[in-house]
């Protein structure tokens, strides 16, 4: 099917360089004026000019479809035909995928993991990420999940090669709709020569990192109608225990609150969560600057521009990465999450909620750093008796397991030397803001730090706010390193 384009009217075009003419006309008559604003009206006319002319040759009309010929586009006309579908970023990009390995079923499932694997000169990883995925999850977890694999390698006898193996040893997977296997043919592309060299990256390693970002941009489109949350991971990672019962815990806890990407694990394009409604806004985001820089750091900047300014990484990290060589050359790579737990279930929940402290603050560490899920810390100035600190909770929950700890590694003194750990109900306006106005007592901290088990146990209210108040002043600063929060899960339906 041939491509329709439309072009500027040329008639337009004339009028506006006689608009320019015009507008030289009258500067020349000004005397005794800087040729300043002039330039400045100029160079701003002139890219309104380009911008319009540019905007008349915006692609319409039909999607084109895969020529099922032996004859390939040229460069250009695939960079074209990527681009073409930037003009509504709101839909999915119409590529047609080869499936290679199982189909999709009609059910939207819980969580898609989506998994971008290349020929590697050294070692090949994917088939043992496909197995931990497997293995990591019970028999009720696999039911919400699919896992989608997109071999992203122009070598067609080594896709072939590759399919048989996961064919063969993951048949069952297969069959039941839990495994995917597709490929975005080399058409699709966009042209991956003369790229910009950003970075003073050399030409092969632009070329790598910006394929990927397409590689990843396709793997995302496909995957946007088929659960409610999406994991991106790499193909040379190996997963906790019950990774899903832990991500949905986080999930639940934090209903209500706006997040555009939760990280669990802090290493590159490793576990990270997107709702499945964000998948396509952020393929067609990669697509328009893949050449600019790689995927882990066009994230960075999709999130902010989405308004989530800061890290939400959950610790401890729920996916490990294992390859010892890059995909890149071969070279090694010997990266690990050090915050990695084979069995990590047990993961905070740190419902939403709002933090106050009559402490003074030290610069910018302020109170909600010490919800963070990221390494970050409360650190105020000696406090005094009487000093609190309070989380008000959006809404009253059920808590488990409440785990605080102060101070730090290199400030070891600047803990909570006397203090005590309440909770409360009947939140109420104050001039200091929301406050509980009825507290119960669960502990004392003991060396800068408490943990307090089964308070749902010891509590007979849903609670509304979680208080630590300082009972002797101290001449020390105090840090509190973290405040980590485990609410009681409703039974499953």
């Amino acid at each position: 099917m041939a491509h329709r384009i439309r072009s500027g009217n040329p008639s337009e075009s004339l009028r506006s360089m006689r608009l320019v003419w015009k507008s030289l006309d009258k500067m020349r008559c000004l005397r005794k004026r800087s040729t300043i604003p002039f330039l400045g009206f100029l160079i701003t006319f002139l890219l309104f000019l380009n911008l319009y002319i540019e905007d008349g040759y915006v692609l319409e009309g039909d999607k084109r479809q895969l020529r099922e010929t032996s004859v390939h586009p040229s460069s250009s006309e695939r960079y074209v035909h990527t681009f073409r579908d930037l003009s509504n970023s709101s839909g999915t990009i119409n590529v047609t995928y080869r499936y290679l390995a199982g189909t999709p079923l009609n059910r939207k499932k819980y969580l898609t993991i989506g998994l971008s694997s290349v020929k590697r000169k050294r070692g090949n990883y994917l088939l043992e990420t496909i197995k931990s995925i497997f293995d990591q999850s019970s028999y009720e977890e696999l039911k919400e999940i699919v896992v989608v694999v997109h071999l992203a390698d122009f070598d067609l006898a080594w896709c072939e090669n590759l399919v048989q193996e996961i064919t063969r040893k993951f048949a069952h997977h297969i069959i039941a709709g839990r495994l995917l296997v597709i490929q975005a043919p080399e058409e699709y592309y966009p042209s991956l020569d003369g790229l910009k060299r950003n970075y003073n990256d050399p030409e092969d390693r632009v070329r790598f990192r910006s394929k990927q970002n397409v590689d990843y941009a396709f793997l995302l489109n496909f995957c946007t109608n088929l659960s409610h949350f999406y994991m991106m991971l790499e193909d040379d990672v190996r997963c906790s225990r019950n990774f899903l019962t832990a991500l949905k815990k986080v999930i639940t806890s934090r209903e209500g609150s706006y997040w555009v990407m939760l990280e669990f694990s802090k290493l590159g394009y490793i576990g990270k969560l997107y709702h499945s409604r964000d998948l396509p806004r952020l393929a067609h985001f990669l697509l328009m600057f893949y050449q600019e820089m790689p995927c882990d750091w066009l994230l960075i900047h999709f999130r902010g521009l989405l308004a989530q300014k800061d890290v939400i990484r959950f610790k401890p990290s729920l996916f490990q990465h294992m390859g010892y060589y890059s995909s890149y050359k071969g070279a090694e790579n010997k990266l690990k999450d050090d915050d990695f737990e084979e069995d990590s279930v047990d993961i905070p929940d740190n419902p939403p909620a709002s933090l106050y402290t009559n402490i003074n603050v030290f610069e910018n560490y302020d109170a909600t750093k010490a919800y963070s899920t990221v390494d970050e810390y409360f650190w105020g100035k000696p406090p005094s008796t009487g000093d609190f600190f309070v989380i008000v909770f959006n809404k009253s929950t059920k808590i488990s397991k409440i785990k605080i700890s102060t101070g730090s590694d290199d400030r070891l003194n600047d803990i909570l030397h006397h203090g005590a750990l309440e909770v409360g109900e009947k939140l109420v306006g104050t001039k200091k803001g929301k406050q509980c106005s009825s507290y119960i007592t669960l502990g004392e901290f003991k060396n800068g730090n408490i943990e307090v088990q089964d308070v749902d146990h010891k509590i007979a209210f849903d609670i509304e706010c979680v208080r630590v108040v300082v009972t002797a002043s101290q001449k020390e600063w105090l840090i509190i390193r973290s405040i980590s929060l485990w609410t009681t899960q409703p039974p499953s339906q």
